[in-house]
């Protein structure tokens, strides 16, 4: 009854509100626009050109329910315009140069996208008034990772050895620049940074992500291959976290005093945190042509072997809680790609699994 009455709540809320996405064509932006819009929000993208070679923006055919804008956060000027004519209640910055292992291949980009793309929405939100709440969304590496069994909290430090994680630490560290110097100030706005583990659901076609690799090798009747599969992750479903994004938002643009400019933890619960190869395991059932190998692998990048996040501030201060366990969370992203090869037409089916979600 309690999550029944939040997720009224929720609609209620975004029904009508002016919303800001950049990284509208990537997975977990394809979602959230998709989202927002069913629940009657006015959204406006800005991003990249969706990937050509297929991916859940174009499945969804989100052209057709949002304003769509195609362009670089690193473009100050082609931001400021975006936004300025927008005129958004509420900003959610996704944008970035999301994976580890292409950071190796090109630092630079992965450091200008996001710090100094992550500094010119900050910028460009300094000059909008109309803007009452953001939140600001980086990654679980952002953390230094000590390989701890316990949950890293919102108040550890900051870092990591490879690019990636180094440049979402100092995304981090340029939002909480921002909230001091300007936003704490400011009037009738609330602001957050959050941190999500391990995402997974219907519609990535990500490089060197397991599941995206899991999907492809099913569709050509190759082997998966596991680079790391001891590797220890917090996977949950991606409904999960942002489904605590929209909560911290309303809850910023409602409350903006209330732990406004802090980090939040948007993670899966301990019986979520599997390995890369126990996730492997559980999706491939869902097929029968589909070999696992883990060849020994030398001189590697370097990526965490374990990563758990501890979410008791957003339990206890948001009244947010995982609704996905581990199982369910495979489930519904295999059911989604499933469905789809099938012929089902994908706009039905995340729709499907929303309403799902809303009503668990």
């Amino acid at each position: 009854m309690e999550n029944l009455e939040m997720n009224n709540s929720l609609k209620d809320f975004y029904n009508g509100k002016k919303v800001f996405i950049t990284g509208h064509t990537g997975f977990k932006g394809s979602w959230l626009a998709y989202w927002l819009s069913e629940m009657g929000a006015t959204v406006t993208g800005y991003a990249l050109e969706p990937d050509p070679k297929g991916s859940l923006f174009e499945a969804l055919n989100l052209r057709e329910d949002i304003y769509h804008t195609i362009g670089d956060i690193r473009n100050k000027e082609t931001l400021q315009a975006s936004l300025q004519a927008a005129q958004p209640d509420m900003v959610f910055h996704l944008a970035a140069q999301a994976l580890v292992r292409h950071s190796y291949d090109d630092p630079i980009n992965t450091f200008s996208t996001n710090v100094m793309g992550s500094l010119n929405v900050l910028e460009a939100i300094r000059n909008q008034p109309a803007v009452r709440s953001l939140v600001y969304i980086t990654s679980d590496k952002c953390y230094w990772n000590n390989e701890w069994v316990w949950g890293y909290r919102e108040t550890d430090a900051l870092g990591g050895p490879d690019p990636y994680s180094a440049s979402k630490a100092c995304a981090e560290h340029v939002f909480k620049s921002y909230y001091l110097s300007y936003f704490k100030q400011r009037e009738n706005f609330g602001c957050g940074s959050t941190r999500a583990g391990n995402v997974i659901g219907g519609g990535d076609r990500s490089k060197d992500r397991i599941v995206p690799d899991i999907i492809t090798a099913a569709e050509k009747n190759t082997p998966v291959v596991l680079r790391n599969p001891n590797s220890t992750r917090p996977w949950q479903h991606v409904l999960d976290p942002l489904h605590g994004y929209m909560v911290l938002g309303k809850s910023l643009y409602e409350n903006p005093d209330h732990h406004n400019g802090e980090g939040w933890n948007f993670g899966p619960s301990n019986q979520s945190i599997k390995t890369v190869y126990e996730l492997t395991k559980k999706l491939t059932r869902l097929w029968d042509n589909i070999i696992i190998e883990a060849p020994m692998m030398r001189h590697q990048p370097h990526e965490s072997g374990l990563l758990h996040l501890s979410i008791d501030k957003a339990q206890t201060l948001l009244g947010w809680e995982p609704k996905l366990h581990f199982d369910e969370a495979v489930k519904k992203t295999g059911e989604w790609y499933k469905r789809i090869q099938n012929g089902e037409n994908a706009k039905k089916v995340t729709q499907q699994q929303i309403k799902e979600f809303m009503n668990a």
